[in-house]
């Protein structure tokens, strides 16, 4: 029996709802897809290196407003002037004096006033801005042990050998803090030095510079476990081609690197030990949840990575899942609005402010539709929610990684132009210069003036100098 139009009629619509229902659900495969595939530095934890295309920053109708009018280059209206103070006396090597017997447009008589000479300082480098010296050691024929004996040379000379500690410290200043390869190093000393050296020279002074930071580097790493507050972060590490890791641990006073084979929570045993009682500021990385979790230790996880998480959410295609976002999203940034108007409260009503705040960001996260990510979202507040407001109730501890994160971006810049390191000894040089630097850094010392007093008393077989501040 032929089925009847009407029959086919329903058949026909059965077929096209099936079909519309297979292409909805490919539909948002494929936008979930796209959604993932368009994870960046500012909605997820990858970092901004990681950035294919940079998308343009929104511009509001102020901002376009402005930018139709080009200003001029150079200093704008209203600008503080800035000049350089000149030098010292002390500094200045050689005055010289330029006098008038007569006037240059006439010829006439002049008579000198000493405060109208113009005074112009200028620094220049000497034709050898180096100085050599050869030292003997006389040697002497012992009757007695029937042998030759030499008289006894410098200690500096003695452990420098081809150069001195000043020219050491450059070197490993040139090495670490400018990225400068042992070739670019060997053309400064040949072009400008005038003295040629090779890469198999230059690599055993570095190591001697390395040596000469390895007891304040070991003295950092005796303080490390007893820090009340601790910022951690990691990043890739290449060491001859093999994946390594680098991690940062920033402390108030300093910050110490460590290269490990290992991205697990072994390294944090090992450097902070089983029995840590600081906070430690982290993102939400496993290695940290397991050292919290094994050891009870106090963490305050990232608020900052939290939102990036979050705004990945708003770019999901469910409905539901871009509410809960957007909701968990305001939550947060109310927040931080407490959190940025700290210095126009007082103290009690700052503390109700954040508790509220508090309280608002728990509502919202612990609710959370059937998608994937906003349920491993919310089941992590359930689990792990205080440990994001751990700052609340402990006085120091930042809200965000930001302190670490800012600290590693050297390590990451290194990384780029070195391609990592080939040995063990280049991974404790790295570790040791990396760690020179940050912490100079973090205390406004001169890195140079440091590498200076570490080579110096090395060679002179004399206490390296600490890289903790005398305060702490």
């Amino acid at each position: 029996m032929e089925p009847t139009r009407e029959q086919a009629y329903r058949r026909r619509i059965a077929e096209l709802e099936a079909q519309v229902a297979t292409l909805k659900a490919e539909v948002a495969r494929l936008a979930e897809l796209v959604a993932k595939l368009s994870k960046n530095s500012s909605n997820s934890s990858k970092p901004p290196s990681s950035d294919i295309v940079k998308p343009p920053k929104p511009t509001s109708s102020k901002q376009a407003n402005s930018r139709k009018k080009k200003r001029k280059i150079g200093g704008q209206p209203g600008h503080a002037k800035h000049e350089r103070p000149p030098l010292s006396r002390e500094e200045i090597d050689d005055v010289r004096e330029y006098r008038l017997n007569c006037c240059p447009d006439c010829g006439g008589r002049v008579s000198a006033r000493p405060k109208e000479t113009r005074v112009v300082q200028q620094v220049e480098l000497i034709e050898r801005p180096i100085e050599i010296v050869e030292h003997r050691a006389q040697g002497c024929w012992c009757r007695r042990c029937k042998k030759v004996v030499h008289a006894s040379l410098p200690a500096t000379v003695q452990k420098g050998g081809l150069l001195g500690p000043e020219l050491t410290a450059l070197v490993g200043y040139l090495k670490g803090v400018c990225h400068a390869s042992f070739s670019t190093i060997r053309k400064y000393f040949r072009d400008v030095l005038k003295i040629p050296i090779s890469r198999g020279q230059l690599a055993k002074v570095i190591g001697k510079v390395s040596e000469a930071l390895g007891p304040a580097y070991e003295e950092l790493g005796t303080r490390l476990p007893e820090e009340p507050r601790l910022n951690v972060d990691e990043t890739g590490h290449k060491n001859n081609g093999k994946p390594h890791w680098t991690w940062c641990f920033r402390a108030e006073w300093y910050t110490l690197f460590k290269i490990d084979s290992s991205r697990s929570s072994d390294v944090l045993i090992e450097m902070l030990g089983r029995e840590f009682n600081g906070v430690l500021g982290c993102d939400y990385f496993s290695a940290y949840r397991k050292y919290m979790r094994e050891f009870g230790v106090e963490l305050q996880f990232c608020l900052a990575h939290l939102i990036r998480e979050v705004k990945y959410l708003i770019g999901l295609p469910h409905e539901r899942t871009r509410v809960y976002g957007e909701r968990l999203l305001d939550a947060l940034r109310q927040l931080f609005r407490v959190i940025h108007r700290r210095e126009t409260m007082t103290p009690k009503g700052f503390g109700r402010a954040l508790e509220k705040a508090r309280t608002d960001v728990m509502n919202a996260a612990t609710w959370a539709p059937r998608c994937s990510p906003a349920k491993n979202l919310a089941r992590r507040f359930r689990l792990h929610g205080d440990a994001y407001f751990r700052f609340i109730t402990t006085p120091g501890v930042e809200p965000t990684n930001n302190l670490a994160e800012q600290a590693i971006r050297f390590v990451v810049i290194d990384r780029r132009i070195t391609q990592g390191t080939r040995s063990e000894r280049g991974q404790r040089w790295c570790e040791r210069i990396w760690t020179a630097i940050a912490t100079c850094t973090q205390q406004q010392r001169s890195v140079f003036e440091y590498l200076r007093e570490a080579v110096n008393a090395h060679f002179h077989g004399q206490p390296i100098p600490s890289l903790l501040p005398a305060g702490p």
